[in-house]
């Protein structure tokens, strides 16, 4: 039995959900699980082989239950690139996901704004990604690959469904929310941009910057999940260098964002 294999049986064990949908919490948005009903709780390190997030703002454990009549499985925080692990461990849990039957998941994440019509509070919607860490060959497809999940040659012109990115775009105006629609640029972390690192982002089409993501939207895909993606603007870049971000400061604007984002996401799971 697979190590995958292994933490599928043991959460199936322990709970009576089949979850379709799934979500991936970022930095200051775990509080959304607090709306799950009947919930079973899986500390990440309960679970063999599942990475630990060891990031403030990231509780660190997996919910499952119901939500808007919905059963859903979501990640109460993520583990990053930064952190020492590998493309391998972050792609753990998705693969997890998908083989206890999830379809369909959500990514949310904390990310700085790049575009200069963004503010700080802004939700983004997210139309596609550039995948700066495997651009450079850090990509979890690389190496001894299982063929059955999926091509090692991934087509991704559709990373992040149209149709659902469209459906979301009119819950949006129907709740009279404001959203952005870019696209999200992933780098490896954990310092901030220098003032010429955003500028090169910009140049090249990025909307907003963060430091997760990416991995996990490439091994979703591969998988055969659909994916809805959204970012909560927590902070705009300082192209003049006179500025300073602190995680302190993420997680505040996180705590603004995150009402809005809840909204979001019950009207959209509700929806689906």
């Amino acid at each position: 039995m697979s190590s995958y294999q292994n933490v599928v049986e043991i959460i199936k064990n322990k709970t009576a959900y089949r979850p379709k949908i799934g979500v991936v919490l970022g930095t200051g948005l775990g509080g959304i699980a607090d709306f799950m009903k009947s919930v079973d709780i899986f500390p990440y390190d309960s679970l063999p082989g599942w990475p630990v997030s060891t990031v403030e703002g990231h509780a660190g454990r997996l919910v499952i239950g119901e939500l808007k009549g919905k059963s859903v499985i979501v990640m109460q925080g993520r583990i990053h690139y930064y952190e020492g692990y590998s493309t391998a461990d972050i792609s753990f849990p998705i693969k997890v996901m998908r083989l206890l039957g999830v379809d369909l998941l959500i990514i949310t994440n904390a990310s700085g704004g790049l575009n200069d019509d963004f503010e700080a509070g802004d939700i983004m919607l997210i139309a596609d990604q550039i995948n700066y860490l495997g651009m450079s060959g850090v990509n979890p497809l690389n190496g001894t690959l299982d063929e059955e999940s999926g091509s090692r040659f991934l087509n991704m012109s559709n990373a992040f469904d149209a149709h659902m990115r469209n459906n979301c775009h009119a819950i949006c105006k129907s709740l009279g929310i404001v959203v952005r629609e870019g696209i999200y640029a992933g780098i490896g972390g954990p310092n901030l941009e220098t003032p010429a690192e955003y500028k090169f982002l910009k140049i090249i089409g990025a909307d907003a910057v963060g430091m997760s993501t990416v991995t996990e939207v490439l091994v979703a895909r591969h998988v055969g999940m659909k994916i809805l993606g959204m970012s909560g603007i927590t902070n705009v870049a300082d192209l003049s260098g006179s500025a300073e971000t602190s995680i302190e400061e993420v997680l505040r604007v996180g705590e603004i964002i995150a009402p809005k984002m809840l909204e979001i996401l019950l009207s959209f799971i509700k929806s689906v």
